[in-house]
């Protein structure tokens, strides 16, 4: 290696550190190859592995080339790569891979600096300045169901990562009220209730809602009639918009309770939100020579799409079409929104392919998806009962939120109770830690698989305290924590005094799989996939296992050091808890 004056780094993202590296030499390697990045992954024999030398080969040879094979142009690279503390070796192997063994002082130090410093120094660092997340998203006047459990923790992790990772994000609930159903429910509440139809709780306005949608899809002059209630409401008609407004009030009571269980923050701003911009909106497609008329209604045909965008209704309406890009203008000039994001089942892929061509037809999104800003489409699979079939009651009915919910924290408790005989509990602890341990296995259990895949929903599974799930890592997690105050040793004062030292090999595993989870996270924001970040976390716990079961910790002659690695293990894990929305437990 080839000596460089450089600042010794210990802190943020492991991989991109050696990717600068590797960059600075690469630069040197093939100068005239400017646009080379660095392929720096984690490595199958070593730490990491750079792998550039191949796919340099096919480049270079043939242009009176100083490399005879890919095999000197790896030689090279570890020639050329700069000399720091971080890199404790580099070996070349066939075909031309760039082997990287990190020092394991650098690693200790990089540990305890977090340990000091705190875990916000892991976090990784992107692009993106402001994003949007659009996610949850129940109808207005219906209680939320497990069918809105997906969106509503799946968009929570996404924004938590996202904020971690120093991203201004705004948290954002587009509900659905504004549509058909509105001029439906409403017209029927006033049949029913002609003097009291705001008053109604919304269990009886959902117990209504059915009898509704069946007047409206079998009786003409009802489906007429609620239909220009839509266009009184949207039209703000006083009468309807009274009506409309008390069941918004309702509902968003309702859904702060699930919430704040949940601990899930949210801004509404809604599908009605947006009108103000509408007329606007179809002013500038319409400069740009993008409305049509259509059977008395105003469209915009998409390339490649049969189906095209409606902008206004025949009776003067707006649909979903509407609102949807009258969303996408304010978030793209009023927020200034740089990537915005979108969190919906996969049933809804259609509508987002067309709405994102739209988009780009209009001119408002660039044509590639890299370039800002930009925009996703997050899609999960449905939620599946222990019998392969949509997840119901034994009703068959859709099973609402709060009951799933309910169920988990009381089955948690019953097993923590038949756990823990032997130990005192506060009903209060007790009831605080069953949450935890029931709401996080809810949580854990759907995000831990690609979330683009169907699920099954078993509590039996999800609450098991081995394997894979919330229960098994909460209780690591715990294990730690008495560890650590069994020493009776002050492990704040340990941070500022005591020194880690990676001797052993399982020290040393466990040390650099905490190294890598900034990389993990930022991996996770740019994919959008959380489950990435789950596996981190359960192969973190299996990684302390290993450790733990040949390093004795307390009363050994290691114990400073190897109590300094037990509390990075607790740090790093209370960190991917937050940001999979899971409450912490500290005792079992």
């Amino acid at each position: 290696m080839v000596a460089a004056k450089e600042e010794e780094e210990t802190m943020g993202n492991l991989k991109q550190q050696l990717i600068k590296l590797f960059d600075a030499s690469l630069k040197l390697t093939v100068p005239d190859e400017p646009s080379v990045k660095p392929l720096v992954e984690v490595g199958k024999f070593e730490d990491y592995q750079c792998n550039n030398a191949m796919g340099l080969w096919s480049k270079v040879k043939g242009k009176g080339t100083q490399f005879t094979r890919p095999l000197a142009i790896a030689q090279a690279i570890v020639t050329n790569l700069p000399t720091c503390d971080m890199v404790e070796s580099c070996s070349v192997a066939q075909p031309g891979y760039v082997n990287v063994v990190l020092s394991a002082k650098w690693m200790a130090k990089s540990i305890e600096n977090m340990l000091i410093n705190g875990i916000e120094t892991w976090a990784p660092t992107l692009s993106v300045k402001i994003a949007v997340v659009d996610f949850s998203s129940p109808n207005i006047a219906k209680k939320m169901h497990v069918g809105h459990l997906r969106s509503t923790i799946i968009g929570d992790t996404i924004a938590r990562m996202l904020e971690y990772s120093n991203v201004e994000v705004l948290r954002r609930n587009h509900v659905g009220d504004w549509g058909t159903q509105f001029g439906m429910l409403i017209e029927y509440l006033f049949e029913k209730f002609p003097d009291s139809a705001t008053e109604t709780a919304i269990e009886n306005i959902q117990a209504l809602y059915k009898p509704s949608k069946m007047k409206f899809d079998a009786d003409p002059e009802f489906k007429q009639k609620a239909q220009k209630a839509v266009v009184r409401l949207q039209g703000e008609d006083p009468v309807y918009h009274k009506t409309w407004e008390k069941l918004c009030e309702i509902s968003r009571n309702d859904y702060a309770e699930i919430y704040q269980r949940l601990q899930v923050e949210l801004e509404e701003k809604g599908e009605s939100y947006y009108k103000p911009y509408i007329a606007d909106m179809i002013e500038e497609l319409n400069s740009k020579g993008l409305v049509e008329e259509s059977d008395g209604a105003q469209v915009m045909f998409i390339k490649d799409f049969k189906t095209p965008c409606m902008l206004v209704k025949s009776d003067g309406g707006f649909t979903y079409d509407t609102t949807d890009l009258a969303a996408l203008w304010y978030r793209l000039n009023k927020e200034e929104a740089e990537w915005i994001i979108y969190v919906t089942d996969a049933g809804q892929q259609e509508h987002f392919d067309r709405f994102f061509k739209a988009a780009r037809q209009v001119g408002w999104l660039p044509e590639n998806d890299e370039t800002c800003p930009r925009v996703s489409h997050v899609k999960f699979g449905v939620v599946k009962g222990e019998d392969g079939k949509r997840f119901r009651n034994r009703d068959r009915e859709i099973v609402p939120l709060a009951d799933l919910l309910d169920e988990a924290k009381t089955r948690s408790k019953d097993a923590l109770i038949e756990r823990a005989k032997d130990k005192e509990w506060t009903p209060e602890e007790l009831d605080q830690t069953a949450e935890a341990i029931g709401y996080g296995a809810v949580k854990y259990a759907d995000m831990k698989k690609n979330i683009s895949t169907d699920y099954r929903f078993s509590y039996d599974e999800m609450l098991s305290d081995k394997g894979n799930t919330a229960v098994y890592l909460l209780y690591a997690h715990a294990r730690i924590c008495s560890i650590i105050q069994k020493s009776g040793k002050d492990i704040d004062e340990l941070k500022k005094t005591g020194n880690l030292v990676l001797d052993h090999a399982n020290e040393r595993a466990l040390g650099l799989h905490l190294l890598q989870f900034a990389e993990t996270v930022e991996e996770a924001c740019t994919k959008l996939l959380p489950h990435l970040l789950c596996e981190y976390l359960y192969d973190l716990s299996e990684h302390y296992t290993k450790f733990y079961s040949t390093c004795q910790v307390n009363c050994s002659a290691k114990e400073t050091s190897r109590l300094l690695l037990c509390e990075a293990t607790a740090v790093v894990m209370r960190k991917c808890f937050h940001l999979l929305g899971i409450t912490p437990v500290y005792k079992i």
